[in-house]
């Protein structure tokens, strides 16, 4: 593992946790701090550039944390991907100038390093991570309940039109899941969700999907949420909206809108 310093680095904002990023997965990967705290990253595939944040030699609770954001100086040229505690993750497609992975809804009570991974051999330019404060509820109506055992794409859903008349821009539909983990063969599980009747998928996750247009879920992935753009909110009235997946068990969906009345609660599991 190849570092090299350009100076000591101290952001006075907390929540800029970019200097944590010191090492890298892989051997034969190298990275650069630069003297504006920024990162030259010279990724191989499915390596990693990586940051502990233990304390005291123990994980920590980011519950108090609405997601991890990084920043790129450059847009991306491959796809990538960010890696919390090997339980969390989100894919981020190529041609990206930032990658957000939200932490809402899921459990993060025990954090003990992220990881930024690339997809082939690239140079990421990394301006900053910033991990950001979110301590407010959603508010949550079910829009869909059952038991969608979805196999290898053998099964989906539908949610009619009428199930988002009240949705407004900024929401959230929430898909409560699990991943099939019953074939050990299986080493990865996808889902996909489209305005039903077309080809055409939300655009609020878009920069989050692979080049099939599919959500990559972590393996102990519970929860997925997708935050409504205007024209989602338009075409899921129109047409509702379709899931299916790969090996993925979906139980239920909820719409969910941001309580603001309660700020300075924390998100319940």
């Amino acid at each position: 593992m190849l570092i090299a310093c350009g100076g000591s680095f101290g952001p006075e904002d907390k929540n800029d946790v970019t200097s944590k990023f010191k090492g890298t997965w892989n051997i034969y990967e190298s990275l650069v701090k630069n003297s504006d705290n920024s990162i030259t990253y010279y990724a191989l595939p499915w390596g990693g550039l990586v940051a502990s944040f233990k304390e005291r030699n123990m994980p920590v609770d980011w519950s108090g944390y609405e997601y991890i954001r990084f920043d790129f100086a450059e847009p991306t040229k491959v796809p990538t991907q960010i890696m919390v505690s090997d339980k969390v993750k989100t894919w981020g497609k190529a041609g990206i100038t930032s990658l957000t992975c939200f932490f809402d809804g899921l459990d993060v009570r025990a954090i003990d390093e992220v990881a930024l991974q690339a997809s082939d051999t690239t140079v990421l330019k990394i301006k900053q991570v910033y991990l950001n404060p979110g301590n407010f509820k959603w508010d949550s109506t079910p829009i869909w309940s059952g038991n969608c055992m979805m196999g290898n794409w053998e099964k989906g859903f539908v949610i009619k039109p009428d199930m988002f008349t009240t949705a407004q821009e900024g929401d959230k539909i929430e898909l409560v899941l699990t991943t099939d983990r019953s074939n050990h063969d299986i080493t990865y599980w996808l889902m996909k969700t489209i305005y039903d009747g077309t080809d055409k998928t939300l655009e609020g996750n878009e920069n989050e999907l692979n080049n099939w247009g599919c959500i990559t879920l972590g393996k102990s992935a519970t929860r997925y949420r997708i935050m409504l753009t205007h024209d989602d909110v338009e075409q899921l009235r129109a047409h509702g909206l379709f899931v299916n997946g790969y090996y993925c068990n979906v139980t239920q969906v909820n719409l969910l809108r941001r309580d603001y009345s309660s700020a300075g609660s924390q998100e319940e599991y």
